[in-house]
């Protein structure tokens, strides 16, 4: 007999997705007589056990030189929260290598990820690139005549920043080129 099959068991929202390999901080309450407090343990995810409503996950970290793992049940209320702070680029699904490693050698490669949903936010637009929309939206907003003024001496105000590097990079060999090595004669 199984357990789902006597009483449904509900899924903790508080935990997202995990993986083998994720850098994650799990916040557990512990109950100390009458008081109710939130201990954190942050380490990586070494494997998960799916096995209905037992399912659970093993978080390892090393303390002091002292490796420490603890198993978390997914369906457990007492789990208030898991944090993934980063998600790691592994080739198992059960880290157990990570036990004979020194701290240092066990690090894992942090996997890049794009979620789906999530908009990326592009970079913020250049000076020249704001003048643009600027002059777009006073064209709508007054007659063509009034825009072309005001864009006319922004643009003549700032200068190309492409020119400045260019200009500043011949400067800087000039000084170079006239100093003698000392191991040359001097002419």
């Amino acid at each position: 007999m199984n357990i789902t099959d006597v009483h449904e068991v509900k899924a903790n929202p508080n935990i997202p997705s995990l993986a083998p390999g994720d850098t994650v901080r799990v916040r557990q309450k512990v109950v100390e007589g009458e008081k109710t407090r939130i201990q954190v343990f942050q380490g990586v995810v070494i494997r998960i056990h799916h096995a209905g409503a037992g399912t659970n996950f093993t978080v390892r970290r090393v303390t002091s030189g002292v490796g420490v793992e603890r198993t978390f049940p997914i369906h457990s209320p007492m789990i208030d929260g898991v944090e993934v702070i980063r998600h790691g680029k592994v080739r198992r699904a059960k880290l157990y290598y990570l036990r004979g490693l020194s701290s240092r050698a066990s690090r894992i490669k942090e996997k890049r990820i794009e979620r789906l949903g999530e908009e990326i936010k592009p970079a913020e637009p250049q000076p020249e690139e704001e003048a643009i929309p600027e002059a777009a939206t006073a064209q709508t907003a007054e007659p063509p005549a009034a825009a072309a003024p005001e864009t006319a001496p922004a643009a003549a105000a700032e200068p190309p920043k492409t020119e400045a590097p260019k200009a500043a990079a011949p400067e800087a060999e000039k000084p170079a080129a006239e100093i003698p090595h000392p191991e040359e004669p001097a002419k």
